[in-house]
């Protein structure tokens, strides 16, 4: 089976996966929180994309993957992992807090759209063998990357609305507040 086929199955079924998961687990556990407490959460999880570093680690990535696409999709990582510390470091100073929030959401997801528009028009999924470990990347890591992106920005709608989630339990009724 060519690369690019593979690569191409792997990323739709880790979407699949991530989505599955994040539907029955994490949106239900995300969803009984408070938004901005909801919204910590995911700034911790995208707290870790300095790890998009490795595209331009010498050794990691192979030298035949464009740098057209490795160095911005390296740099919109740190640059939303960054963002995403400062948001969890900030939760006591709910301004800067939820600036930090909108912040990470906004150039972690112009991040992740760039990186699959630079990997289509340069041809990655072809090539996608020479990422070496950084393989593990845009299939196991980006799918949860992007959808939680989603969640957060339905939070920031509801939190710009004012809306708050109701109390659930683990089977999803609706409990009457306190």
């Amino acid at each position: 089976m060519a690369p690019m086929n593979i690569f191409n199955i792997q990323l739709v079924l880790g979407y699949a996966a991530w989505g599955l998961c994040f539907g029955a687990y994490l949106w239900p556990r995300l969803s009984a929180m408070d938004v901005a407490q909801a919204s910590r959460a995911i700034a911790m999880l995208h707290g870790f994309r300095f790890f998009g570093l490795v595209f331009i680690l010498p050794g990691i990535v192979s030298s035949g993957i464009p740098a057209g696409f490795a160095n911005p999709a390296a740099l919109g990582d740190l640059a939303t992992g960054v963002l995403a510390m400062l948001a969890v470091a900030s939760f006591r100073l709910r301004p800067l807090f939820w600036l930090s929030v909108v912040a990470f959401n906004v150039v972690g997801a112009a991040d992740l759209g760039l990186a699959y528009y630079h990997a289509a028009s340069l041809h990655l999924p072809e090539v996608s063998g020479q990422l070496g470990p950084a393989y593990l990347i845009p299939i196991l890591y980006v799918p949860i990357l992007a959808i939680t992106h989603g969640a957060a920005f339905v939070l920031i709608g509801r939190q710009l609305r004012g809306v708050d989630f109701p109390a659930r339990s683990s089977r999803g009724t609706q409990l009457e507040r306190s």
